[in-house]
């Protein structure tokens, strides 16, 4: 073999080289490099808590950690009535008066705490689980996982909802004794430092995945179900789905997904639902 045969075999094999790194190199920016960190909890001085600090908890923790601004949007975004946006005692009103309405609330706080853990009691007409004639409630009890509020933080955000329309604020400030019950959610001016998750199972329940997709069957919650999405959608596509929530959106649903949340994720946390995601076909 020439000197010249073998310099160009070199020089190609260097060249595939480089080309492959540089490959590597641009998919890992293309992937949200956030790093995890130790978790950040706040400082709860329940002694000194005004009413005022009650209720933005309330707001804080509807928004981040209830995750209910998921869903309670305005429309035509939103996959639930805009509760920010409507005056919750006329509505109450009407709710308890309707021959559909199942459950023992009196009030506006019993209303609304019932229906955060039990929230099948009185499904709004077009917002149920499709295919279920609005018997069936889409949202999940915020009492349980992978959402799992304390008594106390359904309590503040109780007290910001009635706050926000200038009604009497019913719920009482938390005694001392909650202290032990309640995380409270990173202020709002803060971004939210939290560890990375070690499992999928982990990741899931952080994100609160579960709260709007079915990871076991094809039920539609807020979202599709999940439960055959790795047979339906390439590695990639999910991958991508999750990246940019908003580029393909699943026929019959509007758009709900955080465009941040992949933003939020470590690469390993992504990659990790991803996966587990892609076997899942059937």
């Amino acid at each position: 073999m020439s000197d010249v045969s073998t310099a160009g075999i070199l020089a190609k094999t260097i060249g595939f080289s480089l080309l492959l790194t540089l490959v590597f190199t641009l998919t890992t920016l293309l992937l949200p490099q956030v790093e995890g960190e130790a978790p950040v909890e706040q400082e709860v001085d329940l002694s000194s808590m005004t009413m005022d600090d009650f209720v933005v908890l309330g707001e804080d923790l509807f928004n981040k950690k209830g995750t209910c601004i998921l869903c309670h949007k305005p429309p035509p975004l939103g996959r639930a009535p805009d509760v920010q946006g409507m005056n919750m005692e006329a509505v109450t009103k009407e709710r308890l008066a309707d021959a559909r309405y199942k459950g023992v609330a009196k009030d506006v706080e019993s209303y609304l705490r019932e229906s955060m853990v039990d929230p099948g009691k009185y499904v709004v007409a077009g917002w149920g689980k499709k295919g279920t004639n609005d018997t069936v409630s889409p949202m999940p009890a915020i009492d349980k996982a992978p959402i799992q509020l304390s008594t106390m933080e359904m309590d503040a955000i109780i007290a910001y909802l009635q706050a926000k329309d200038g009604i009497e604020v019913t719920v009482k400030l938390p005694t001392p004794e909650a202290a032990a019950e309640v995380t409270a959610a990173a202020p709002a001016s803060a971004p939210a430092a939290t560890a990375s998750a070690a499992t999928v199972d982990e990741a899931l329940a952080k994100y609160a995945c579960a709260a709007c997709h079915s990871m076991t069957s094809k039920d539609v919650l807020v979202g599709p179900g999940l439960s055959d999405v790795g047979a339906r959608l390439s590695m990639e596509e999910i991958r991508q789905s999750i990246i940019d929530p908003n580029a393909v959106i699943a026929e019959g649903f509007q758009p709900a997904m955080p465009a941040d949340l992949a933003a939020k994720m470590t690469v390993k946390e992504l990659e990790m639902v991803v996966k587990y995601l892609a076997e899942k076909k059937q």
